[in-house]
């Protein structure tokens, strides 16, 4: 036994030397030192060979051993694979990182930081590794990890250069008289078109859809005399009040029209405050002065209360009773502009670079994007490289208020200008530029500028978010700090899961409740003045309103295919759908609302709010009954409680709904379970008559009790908005 345990030791010191030799011969190749022999054992070697091709036949020749390659371990493959950052406690952190980001410069894992996460106010489901954190949050997260922080140098922006474009300063030497720029405003029906009908000799109130004006025109009017006047003819309708303030914004006087037999009206306030906001001298004209129930000397006393004093109660506005249908007076009222307009001394430089202001802008099939312009400076030409908002135009056309080209536009002269990349907006200003190459220059800044500005917005309102539900994300972390990370994500995740993981039918309830709305018109003012009406809807716990996309031109199928992602409906104002879109809007469900005249529009779209809505229930009263007496009747092994009544008004029908009412309050509702006049079973028991009933369930009835028989009808309901008209 023994002996036995000898050998085996034997056979392991000899098995090590052997494996010392190969090491050594190993190293031998590896790093070229020679191998040296180590102690002789005390036990004699036994020839064992692992690696047979590794040894020489005779250790003592010079024979050259095979090449041998070091093999590394996985550690050091790891290494040099995927540098690990050392941790000493400092994490070097810059403004608006990514998770990932922020979690490589802290040497963990992306899990950490969520964890980190869920003791601040942040919406994990929204977050992704390349999701951005603000700075306080990463001091935060390094904090919470048990580390310092401290900011990283980073290379400033260079400070954009401003390559707007800009206004020279005017040289008083070279300005010249031109035509001033008149407004009109007043009240809806009041008859500023018809006037400039009148002025001009034109039918341009007939052709108006409903008898208003629902653009701006600018029309050029020559005098007898030899002068020209600028009109701009404002919409009246309450929908159009900022198509109203453009006008005066670019405007030297307002002419205020006000009906003789209306007076002052909520529009004419109205047209009155656009004019002292401008700073605009006012002309009053007195229109329908002959119509029997005319009362001119009202509207100027009804005036004295907003300020608008006429020169024969010591003020300085002038005052005209005119018939803008039959043509009185309307000379005298030009004449009486004219006379203003010499007192202004009204002046502009009509050499050097174009300046204007976009009165109305619109898409035309043929000729693309056109706006209606009033030139203040400079004469407009064609070939005129112009920039406005963040578009700019190569002239290539113009037309006046007729349709006729002009090849030159001077100060003062309202001009329709073809070649716009895009459409400008309303209210824009127009400056020309030296080529096209400065063009883009202006409009990249200007976009560049835009954006800056709406980061900025953005980060503010994220911020204000954050704080105002800080407290309620600290609020849901305690309750759920007894869970992992994970499950509280899990938790999160339910609670505020997505419309499109909803079920089917929770989406279409959800669909239902909500009307999508695509909004296309003829000009860029219409399309305002429809957004700025559904921007007062305040009823979204009636129905939501959602407003998919809008724009200028005719119903497009792009136009379907939005309508038909959101389940919308698309309003057209002036404009047109084609056979071929209406006939794919057919096939596809979707309504396509086409209007002239904006309040009919509004009000389809109000009718479309209202079929939105879950119809209401009404009970209507059918008769009622008190309770006089009380007892009980025994039916089979129960005993059920029966009130003895009589009716007191119209009747008790066994089939209608009932419910019973104690000192005000409604206890119960359902049916009859009997209903009889003295013993016999009855179906109805007329008003003044005794019966006894019982009810569906087992209720104990008091002396004084009311019985109501009632019916429930569904009604539509209606919406509550009130968009002012």
């Amino acid at each position: 036994m023994n002996r036995g345990l000898v050998l085996r030791l034997e056979s392991l010191v000899q098995l090590r030397g052997a494996c010392q030799q190969l090491r050594a011969l190993s190293c031998r190749n590896a790093w070229g030192a020679p191998w040296r022999p180590g102690h002789a054992s005390a036990h004699p070697l036994c020839p064992v060979l692992l690696h047979p091709q590794l040894w020489p036949k005779d250790r003592s020749s010079s024979v050259a051993l095979p090449q041998c390659r070091r093999l590394a371990t996985k550690e050091e493959t790891r290494r040099k694979k995927k540098k690990i950052p050392l941790i000493r406690g400092e994490v070097e952190i810059r403004q608006k990182m990514t998770i990932e980001e922020l979690a490589r410069a802290m040497g963990k894992d992306i899990d950490h930081i969520y964890e980190a996460l869920l003791y601040t106010d942040i919406d994990l489901n929204s977050l992704e590794p390349d999701s951005i954190l603000y700075e306080d949050h990463i001091k935060m997260i390094v904090q919470k990890s048990g580390m310092k922080y401290k900011s990283a140098k980073l290379k400033e922006e260079k400070e954009r250069k401003n390559t707007d474009a800009v206004k020279p300063p005017a040289d008083p030497a070279v300005l010249s008289p031109r035509p001033p720029v008149v407004t009109i405003l007043g009240h809806v029906d009041h008859g500023k078109t018809t006037l400039l009908d009148s002025l001009r000799k034109t039918q341009v109130a007939s052709m108006e859809a409903g008898g208003i004006t629902q653009h701006i025109g600018a029309f050029l009017v020559h005098m007898p005399s030899g002068e020209k006047i600028t009109f701009l003819d404002t919409p009246g309708h309450a929908a159009f009040s900022a198509m109203r303030a453009r006008g005066t914004n670019v405007t030297d006087i307002v002419i205020l029209v006000v009906a003789a037999e209306d007076g002052v009206m909520q529009q004419t306030i109205e047209s009155i405050q656009h004019a002292k906001n401008a700073g605009v001298p006012l002309i009053l004209a007195i229109n329908k002065c002959d119509k029997p129930e005319a009362d001119p000397e009202r509207v100027k006393k009804e005036l004295l209360a907003h300020d608008v004093v006429c020169e024969e109660f010591g003020g300085d506005v002038q005052a005209v009773n005119i018939s803008a249908l039959k043509g009185e007076n309307l000379m005298v009222l030009a004449e009486a502009t004219v006379a203003l307009a010499e007192m202004l001394e009204l002046k502009a430089d009509a050499t050097g670079l174009v300046e204007g202001t976009v009165i109305e802008s619109r898409k035309d099939r043929g000729k693309g994007a056109l706006t209606t312009a009033i030139i203040q400076r400079g004469t407009l030409r064609k070939g005129c490289v112009l920039v406005a908002g963040k578009t700019w135009a190569k002239v290539r056309f113009m037309f006046d208020e007729n349709g006729k080209a002009v090849d030159a536009a001077p100060p003062g002269i309202p001009v329709e200008i073809m070649g716009w990349k895009d459409v400008p907006s309303a209210g824009d200003e127009i400056l020309e530029v030296e080529s096209e190459q400065r063009a883009h220059e202006v409009i990249d800044w200007r976009t560049y500028v835009e954006q800056q500005e709406k980061l900025k917005k953005d980060a503010e309102v994220i911020e204000a978010k954050q704080k105002e539900h800080r407290m309620e994300y600290e609020q849901k972390q305690q309750k759920l700090a007894h869970l992992t990370w994970r499950q509280r994500k899990a938790v999160l995740y339910k609670a505020n899961k997505h419309l499109m993981f909803q079920r089917p039918t929770e989406r279409r309830e959800m669909d239902e409740n909500t009307l999508s709305v695509i909004v296309k018109g003829d000009v860029d003012g219409s399309v305002e003045a429809i957004l700025n009406i559904l921007d007062s809807y305040d009823c979204e716990d009636e129905c939501k309103l959602d407003i998919v996309h809008f724009g200028m031109g005719d119903i497009s199928e792009n136009d379907l295919s939005l309508a038909e992602a959101f389940n919308g409906v698309i309003y057209g104002f002036s404009v047109n759908a084609n056979q071929s879109v209406k006939k794919l809007a057919d096939k596809k469900g979707i309504k396509i609302k086409l209007h002239n005249i904006i309040y009919k529009l509004i009000d389809d779209l109000k009718e479309e709010l209202n079929s939105r809505l879950p119809p209401a229930v009404v009970e209507t009263t059918i008769g009622e009954a008190s309770v006089l007496d009380t007892f009980s009747v025994t039916v089979g092994k129960n005993k059920v409680p029966v009130a003895g009544c009589r009716v007191q008004k119209g009747l008790l029908d066994r089939k209608m709904k009932f419910k019973l009412i104690r000192k005000g309050d409604v206890i119960w509702k359902g049916s009859l379970s009997s209903l009889k006049h003295h013993k016999d079973d009855a179906q109805v028991i007329k008003a003044g008559m005794d019966c006894g009933l019982s009810l569906d369930k087992n209720l104990e009835f008091n002396i004084g009790d009311d019985i109501i028989c009632y019916e429930e009808t569904e009604v539509q309901q209606t919406t509550s908005w009130d968009p002012g008209f």
